[in-house]
């Protein structure tokens, strides 16, 4: 189960870690985390809110990167191969992944005040898949499922 972000926690710790996941799953599966990956991964992880390409590209050109269009998403489809990132759908935006390397559907909790997202245990939805596989003999390719709400905190402000 992935730490609740609605909880107070050190966030510094959140960017170490995903920082740290990446240069090891990066040095097993032989691809380089260059200054510009790093970076964007570092920036998805700035917060708990799903950030977008565009949202991106002022802080890498004011740290000096190259911040055109092509050159972020390049880094954050890397991002997303490795599976680092995810993408939340109904926003367009990407997000740190909880569990780097391992594959898994993608489940959110997306605050609709605050834009803090969750992402949740997905097993639950791992066996819906399963069963829609099994009554109807697809296969499914690709699961995301995204909740939307109040959290803690804007709950409590409402």
């Amino acid at each position: 189960m992935s730490q609740n972000i609605y909880k107070h926690h050190d966030h510094h710790a959140c960017i170490d870690t995903a920082v740290s996941r990446a240069r090891d799953l990066c040095q097993e599966k032989g691809v380089r985390l260059t200054p510009i990956r790093q970076r964007v991964l570092e920036l998805v992880w700035a917060n708990h809110k799903p950030v977008g390409a565009y949202d991106l590209l002022p802080r890498l050109a004011e740290e000096g990167f190259n911040s055109a269009p092509p050159t972020v998403y390049r880094a954050l489809d890397f991002l997303l191969d490795l599976g680092l990132v995810h993408r939340i759908t109904s926003l367009n935006a990407f997000i740190g992944c909880t569990h780097p390397g391992e594959d898994h559907p993608t489940c959110f909790f997306v605050c609709r005040q605050c834009g803090q997202a969750q992402e949740l245990d997905s097993a639950e939805m791992s066996d819906i898949a399963r069963q829609a596989e099994a009554r109807l003999g697809v296969v499914v390719e690709q699961q995301i499922t995204e909740l939307l709400g109040l959290c803690p905190a804007c709950k409590g402000a409402a």
